[in-house]
């Protein structure tokens, strides 16, 4: 008798522990916001609870700031200049006003007014440009004029008409998908060979977040959240402990080009995955012959010798956590860790670049052949120019 109350009260105890237990983890589970790309996330507002020294790092990146509502005092800055249009002809031109809801690209044809969008979203970091587009209905669309950081005004965006105000591009999610971290879409098929795709617009999570990198984190922030003091990362992905190729197919989901096929979203890529089982890829854009230099990325570095001949990955030189663009002397030093013995020509030894800017001679600014945009009043496009990642030995200029 005496031993059947013993393992009672034994079961009794383990179902109370168990309860307990239970019921604070489900505490913990409760404080974390909902997020809309399912139960398994967490959303960045958690990770900053424990990560934000390097969240507040992060957000200064261009990979935190590939999208974001359009910012009204940055528009307001640039109506503040003397460039705030952008003429077409003598009878056509679009104008950047602010109205009383909000700053709005407005055409004009023959000084009357044609048509007016409002700026909703900017896409890109302002480093070299910011494009934007605006809402209507369940659908996206990219405005006519970009501003370009290197001239300092606004231009025609890349790929529109030289010769027509045009407002009716579409932004279809394959777009956001690089550029955010996930929005709802909706498929329709129109008709026998047509698909329409519509877009929930509160779901839109703006910029790559953590969880794009790092994959869902729900379960790692319920577990460290509940056990403060374990300081090894559970149940989240460690980049150091992946394969080269595993880290490479992680950038490379959105930097391996524009010419690829698209095999399933790759909002359901998480790091550890086979890029193949995302896209169909193109061998002569993906580490096949001159590749180009906008968004492809991956590919113009697998074609280098120092890729090659070394196990080096992106991250041999990129902290996807640091804000340190268009820092050639950090950059350098992460050349020079590598090549501390290379000889230099006595040229090169007399312009005293070596330890502050590596980059601009083996990785030069080249022209896009894809992106390419057009001035107010000129006819002649201009180059779109974007680093090469390509790392070589170029001609001397």
């Amino acid at each position: 008798m005496l031993k059947g109350y013993k393992r009672i009260f034994f079961v009794l105890g383990l179902m109370i522990i168990f309860i307990v237990v239970l019921s604070r983890c489900m505490n913990v589970a409760d404080k974390i916001p909902p997020d809309v790309r399912g139960e398994n996330f967490t959303g960045a507002a958690t990770c900053i609870k424990c990560h934000a020294k390097v969240a507040q790092s992060f957000i200064h990146s261009a990979h935190a700031q590939s999208s974001a509502p359009a910012n009204k005092k940055t528009l307001e800055s640039y109506l503040q200049t003397d460039s705030n249009s952008f003429a077409f002809n003598a009878h056509m031109k679009v104008k950047i006003e602010k109205r009383d809801s909000g700053i709005y690209q407005v055409a004009y044809i023959d000084g009357k007014q044609s048509r007016i969008q409002r700026f909703d979203i900017a896409f890109g970091s302002g480093e070299k440009a910011f494009t934007y587009a605006y809402w209507k209905g369940r659908k996206l669309y990219q405005l006519p004029l970009s501003h370009f950081s290197a001239i300092k005004t606004w231009a025609n965006s890349p790929g529109f008409p030289i010769n027509n105000m045009y407002f009716d591009r579409p932004i279809p999610s394959r777009c956001l998908e690089c550029h955010s971290s996930y929005i709802k879409k909706e498929t329709k098929q129109v008709s026998a060979l047509a698909m329409d795709e519509e877009l929930e617009k509160g779901s839109l999570l703006y910029g790559i977040d953590c969880e794009r990198c790092h994959g869902p984190g729900k379960q790692h922030a319920v577990f460290h959240l509940e056990n403060p003091d374990e300081k090894t990362a559970k149940f989240i992905t460690i980049f150091k402990t992946l394969s080269r190729k595993q880290k490479m197919d992680a950038c490379g989901v959105c930097h391996s080009g524009n010419k690829l096929t698209t095999v399933q979203s790759v909002f359901n890529f998480q790091p550890g995955d086979d890029l193949n089982d995302y896209y169909a890829q193109d061998f002569v854009s993906f580490g096949g012959v001159n590749p180009d230099v906008h968004g492809n990325q991956t590919a113009m570095l697998q074609g280098s010798m120092c890729y090659r001949k070394s196990e080096m990955t992106c991250q041999s030189c990129h902290n996807t956590h640091e804000s340190i663009k268009g820092n050639m002397a950090i950059y350098s030093q992460r050349c020079i860790s590598c090549h501390q013995t290379q000889k230099h020509s006595s040229q090169t030894l007399k312009k005293g670049v070596l330890k502050t800017n590596c980059v601009d001679c083996h990785m030069p600014m080249q022209a896009s052949k894809l992106i390419s945009f057009q001035t107010a009043g000129n006819k002649n496009v201009s180059p779109y120019m974007l680093r090469s990642h390509h790392i070589g030995i170029y001609p001397a200029k």
